[in-house]
C-alpha cells in the first residue's frame, strides 16, 4: 500500500467525527432533552478516559513486567508530567479567560460593547469554551490512533490497518457528539462554519498522526499524546459534571452517563476485535 493510500486511510478515519457534529445544530429548546444530552456526552468522555489511561500506562506495565525499572520509570514520569500538564493548562486557561470576560464587564460601557456576546451570554461563552477544549482533548488522543494505523501499515499489517480504520472511524462519529454537547446543552446552535472548525481540530490529528505513524512511532510519543489527551479530557468531564448538576436531573444525568459509557464500549470493541 503507498504512502498516499494508508494516509487516505488516516483521513477517512478521522472524516467521521463530523457525523455527530451536526447534531450541535438541532433546536433542542427542551431541557430534559439538553440534559439528555450532557450526560450522554459525558459518559462517553468518560469511556475515553480510561480507554486513553490504559493506553498510556501500558508501555510502563511492559516494562515493569520485563523488570526494566529504568524504563518503567522514565516512561511514569513522562505520563505524570504529560497527564499534569493535559490536566492543569485547561485550568489555568480557563481561568485567565475568565479573568479576561471579568475584565470587561468591570471596565465601562465601551469595553462591554466590544464584549458584547460574552457579556450578553456568558452560558453560551463557556460552552464554546468548553467544546473547543472538548475537540482539543479527543484531537490528541485521535493523533494517538493516527500512529497506530501509520505504524501498522508501515510494518505490512495491512489487514490490521484496515480493521484500525473501521473501527476507529466508528468511535469518531460518537466523539463528534461528544464535542458539541455543551453548545446544545445550552441551546445554542453553532454556525456550519463553527462545526467545521471543530471536527478539523478533533478529527485532523487522526490524518496526521497517520502520517507520522507511517515513518516513525515510539513508545515516548505515544505515552505523551495519550496522557495529554486524558488530562484534557478529564478536566472537561468535571466541567460537565458541573453543568449536569446545575440541571437538577439526577436520574436522568445518571441513565444517560451509562449510556455514553455504554456507546463508548461499543464502539470500541471493533478495535479490540482486530487485536489493538
Amino acid at each position: 500500500m503507498t504512502p498516499t493510500s494508508v494516509a487516505a486511510l488516516g483521513a477517512i478515519a478521522g472524516v467521521t467525527i463530523y457525523v455527530g457534529l451536526p447534531l450541535g445544530r438541532l433546536r433542542t429548546a427542551m431541557p430534559r432533552t439538553r440534559a439528555l444530552l450532557n450526560a450522554v456526552a459525558t459518559g462517553i468522555l468518560i469511556f475515553l478516559v480510561w480507554d486513553v489511561l490504559t493506553h498510556a500506562w501500558e508501555p510502563v506495565d511492559t516494562a515493569l513486567a520485563a523488570h526494566d525499572l529504568r524504563t518503567a520509570g522514565t516512561d511514569g514520569v513522562l505520563f505524570a508530567a504529560a497527564f499534569t500538564v493535559g490536566l492543569m493548562s485547561l485550568v489555568y486557561f480557563d481561568r485567565w479567560r475568565a479573568g479576561r470576560v471579568t475584565t470587561r464587564l468591570s471596565a465601562g460601557p465601551g469595553a462591554a460593547a466590544t464584549g458584547q456576546l460574552t457579556d450578553v451570554a456568558p452560558g453560551v461563552a463557556r460552552a464554546q469554551r468548553l467544546a473547543t477544549m472538548i475537540a482539543i482533548g479527543i484531537g490528541l488522543h485521535n493523533f494517538g490512533e493516527g500512529l497506530a494505523i501509520g505504524n501498522s501499515a508501515a510494518s505490512g499489517q495491512l489487514q490490521l490497518a484496515v480493521l484500525l480504520v473501521i473501527g476507529f472511524a466508528l468511535h469518531n462519529a460518537t466523539e463528534g457528539f461528544g464535542i458539541v454537547a455543551p453548545m446544545a446543552a445550552e441551546g445554542y446552535r453553532p454556525s456550519w462554519g463553527q462545526l467545521g472548525l471543530l471536527g478539523l481540530i478533533g478529527g485532523g490529528p487522526t490524518f496526521l498522526g497517520t502520517l507520522v505513524g507511517q515513518r516513525f512511532v515510539s513508545d515516548v510519543t505515544s505515552i505523551a499524546f495519550l496522557a495529554l489527551a486524558a488530562g484534557s479530557i478529564l478536566y472537561v468531564v468535571i466541567e460537565l459534571l458541573a453543568v449536569a448538576r446545575r440541571t437538577g436531573r439526577k436520574e436522568l444525568t445518571t441513565w444517560g452517563i451509562v449510556l455514553g459509557v455504554m456507546l463508548g464500549f461499543a464502539t470500541d470493541a471493533i478495535v479490540t476485535a482486530a487485536g489493538a
